[in-house]
């Protein structure tokens, strides 16, 4: 079963840390077509927070269309648009991104320093293939 995460830390709005997390899993193929996203009810119960702020993320993954409310039975994951990469491949790249990532801690980053020298590969990257 899907678990939700919360970082209040993050200046992250919580509807939002939930929709990214369900864009995520979907992507990565955690989540699957068919599969039944925590009732409203049990993410409240997990996360200790207002069940408005589940049901906006709810309704916002289903105005982009990754998920299906059904009333009386929960909210399910649809069909998600292929990337393309099977599971095996997407595992690789999981563990060349784990592997860079310890070496840059050891080399004595701090999450910061990763995270932004992270972003600016990225986008060099990005423009670079476009």
């Amino acid at each position: 079963m899907f678990v939700f995460r919360l970082d209040s830390g993050s200046g992250v709005p919580p509807y939002l840390q939930l929709v990214h997390q369900v864009r995520q899993a979907v992507l990565l193929g955690f989540l699957r077509p068919g599969d039944r996203l925590p009732l409203i009810r049990e993410v409240v119960e997990t996360l200790a927070i207002n069940p408005n702020t589940v049901a906006k993320a709810y309704r916002q993954l289903e105005q982009e269309q990754l998920v299906t409310g059904r009333p009386g039975q929960g909210t399910f994951v649809n069909e998600a648009p292929s990337a393309g990469l099977s599971p095996a491949a997407y595992t690789a790249l999981r563990r060349g991104l784990a592997s860079w990532l310890r070496r840059a801690y050891e080399a004595g980053l701090d999450e910061r320093a990763v995270t932004a020298l992270f972003t600016t590969v990225h986008r060099e990257t990005r423009d670079e293939a476009a």
